[in-house]
């Protein structure tokens, strides 16, 4: 699979700009605030139906103008998949497949596969666990579309559960059973969910530990677990135990909501006691694991965009991702780089054909 071409009107800073792109490795380069990784957003967007930098869509129009369209050509499996997506300020954003608009964003979810490997990646080990619960489910959903189905049902329940609670608190009052209509969902959901994030886990880590020793070019001993309550007690106990707590806190305290994953080298945090170097190899090395492991189960190879990165590693690090991506296991690369000469110099390295376009 591959991005042939892709025009953005009134997307951030381009009024209007069309790209024609080689089927292997394209290179954005130019001084900060040009454009590079605006056009690596818009090729997200068009898998994701959101950017990644900001997913606010309404703050992604270029100022002044009233609307946003990102027209995307791809190529998959011999057949022509014409994408575009569109807002316009105070309406609801529209994504075309072939002409035909999605009754639901999550329809779209996983036609596109794409990894994006960004110096924001940081945020996984700084951040909160929610930033590690997105990863995981965003890795999942791109090749599970009843994953994605389940999460957004679960969800909704968690919600209504939620105000349900602040209900109680505000009229003073309280309806057990009322409750467990929705500690039921939660549990038939949120147990679906378990079960997937734990397969998941158990297929993901040795691909991370091999990309790992890959990348660092040593023996470092580096391991990813899977935190979660509903690995001592089934959801409907937990909740039962903890009613009164929830009551008082007035939202749901336990659930796969709170799953969190753990970051560890040499059995401590990474957070902790890695350096900046491990930091940086164990991201690297987490999104070329996403890569290889949404390869697999999609049956088709990911899009991958690589914002900036580059200039965050040291040139041993730079060889190993160059050695990387320089077989058949990769398809089409989009780099973003600051320097023309640095990039033109990575990508001769890489026996592919290639693109650079100098905004």
């Amino acid at each position: 699979m591959f991005l042939k071409s892709l025009s953005l009107i009134n997307y951030k800073n381009f009024d209007s700009q069309i790209f024609e792109f080689d089927s292997k490795i394209n290179c954005f380069v130019g001084p900060n605030g040009v454009g590079k990784t605006n056009t690596l957003d818009a090729i997200y967007h068009l898998s994701f139906g959101k950017g990644y930098f900001n997913p606010i869509s309404t703050q992604n129009i270029m100022h002044g103008e009233e609307f946003f369209v990102i027209e995307g050509e791809f190529e998959k499996f011999n057949r022509e998949e014409k994408i575009v997506c569109s807002l316009k300020k105070g309406l609801k954003k529209i994504i075309k497949r072939n002409g035909k608009a999605y009754e639901r964003l999550s329809d779209h979810i996983g036609l596109l596969p794409l990894v994006i490997i960004s110096p924001a990646d940081r945020d996984l080990i700084i951040e909160g666990s929610e930033t590690r619960r997105k990863f995981i489910d965003g890795v999942i959903s791109q090749s599970d579309k009843d994953y994605l189905k389940t999460l957004i049902k679960y969800n909704k329940v968690l919600a209504q559960r939620n105000s349900l609670l602040k209900y109680f608190v505000v009229n003073h009052k309280f309806d057990a059973s009322a409750l467990s209509v929705y500690d039921e969902q939660l549990h038939n959901f949120g147990s679906e969910i378990f079960e997937k994030r734990l397969e998941f886990i158990e297929t993901f880590i040795p691909i991370f530990k091999e990309q790992y020793a890959t990348i660092s070019g040593g023996n470092e001993d580096v391991t990813i677990s899977y935190d979660s309550k509903l690995l001592e007690d089934d959801l409907l106990s937990l909740l039962a135990k903890n009613v009164e707590k929830d009551r008082i806190l007035q939202y749901s305290s336990v659930g796969i909501h709170k799953d969190d994953l753990n970051f560890e080298i040499a059995g401590y945090p990474i957070k902790k006691f890695g350096s900046q170097g491990q930091q940086k190899s164990f991201l690297i090395a987490l999104k070329f694991a996403q890569f290889h492991f949404i390869k697999e189960q999609a049956k088709t190879t990911p899009i991958l965009l690589l914002d900036d990165i580059f200039d965050k590693l040291d040139e041993k690090r730079v060889e190993q991702i160059v050695g990387m991506v320089d077989n058949e296991n990769f398809g089409q690369i989009f780099i973003s780089d600051t320097h023309a000469e640095r990039t033109e110099e990575i990508v001769k390295n890489i026996h592919q054909s290639y693109k650079i376009f100098k905004l």
